[in-house]
């Protein structure tokens, strides 16, 4: 038992020598690393504010562009029939969902790109060129969003959200209040996807219920309709080409 008290007694005065034998080295070397200063200074105007100010706002409409992808393009609709899809053809965890995402982010990418050109066209460049400022610039985006989304929300939606917050209803397009055209907008493609979703299931449905049928005919009880619908529904899905279809047909619903 004693030769644990020497023992620790020898670590540490191995480490203590190392110590102030590295002493000097990480001395000169803390010397030789250049030293960053940062000071903060009363700002002497406006024109010193304002920069700030915008870098402020970009940072704030990045942390929000997640927000902006889901509540204001077609990424909901879209995302949702792909769901739809997976669970009605039964392969439950194929396609993953990581491709399903990857996919939904593409097809919004194409759906988005005509009015994210407008906005470039309209908005942006004039402004880079100094044609128009910060809140022309936005107000132009903002009408091209303005219309996008009208486009696709019903109009009972949008109303159900005027009634409830107790706001008069607006008697034009460019006065439809975006914080209530977004949520409208959304439950709008929740519908749409719903209903295409239906859509979708019903051939698939209808596969599973004859081959139940058929195997309770033959008196085949114990064996599980899935192990023969399943294959049934993919051969379908590949011979009628359903990922183009199924492609084709949302990006068409959005034009």
């Amino acid at each position: 038992m004693r030769r644990f008290p020497d023992l620790f007694r020898r670590i540490a005065f191995s480490l203590l020598a190392l110590g102030l034998w590295l002493a000097p080295g990480l001395c000169l070397a803390q010397s030789q690393i250049p030293q960053l200063n940062i000071s903060l200074t009363h700002p002497e105007g406006p024109e010193q504010v304002v920069p700030a100010l915008k870098v402020l706002l970009l940072l704030t409409v990045l942390s929000l562009a997640p927000g902006i992808l889901i509540t204001m393009t077609s990424f909901t609709r879209i995302v949702i029939v792909l769901s739809f899809v997976r669970q009605a053809v039964g392969t439950q965890n194929v396609p993953p969902m990581q491709v399903v995402m990857a996919l939904s982010l593409f097809l919004t990418g194409v759906v988005m790109a005509p009015v994210a050109q407008k906005m470039n066209v309209e908005a942006f460049e004039p402004y880079t060129e100094k044609q128009i400022d910060e809140s022309q610039a936005f107000e132009r985006a903002g009408a091209i969003a303005r219309e996008f989304l009208l486009k696709h929300t019903r109009e009972a939606d949008l109303l159900l959200f005027y009634e409830v917050s107790r706001t008069e209803s607006p008697q034009q397009a460019n006065d439809v209040l975006l914080h209530l055209l977004v949520p409208a907008f959304m439950i709008s493609e929740l519908r749409t996807g719903f209903e295409m979703g239906f859509l979708l299931f019903l051939p698939f449905v209808l596969i599973d219920m004859i081959v139940a049928s058929i195997l309770t005919a033959m008196g085949m009880v114990m064996l599980p309709p899935t192990m023969l619908s399943t294959p049934l529904k993919l051969l379908l899905f590949v011979v009628v080409d359903g990922w183009a279809l199924l492609t084709r047909s949302l990006v068409g619903s959005f034009l």
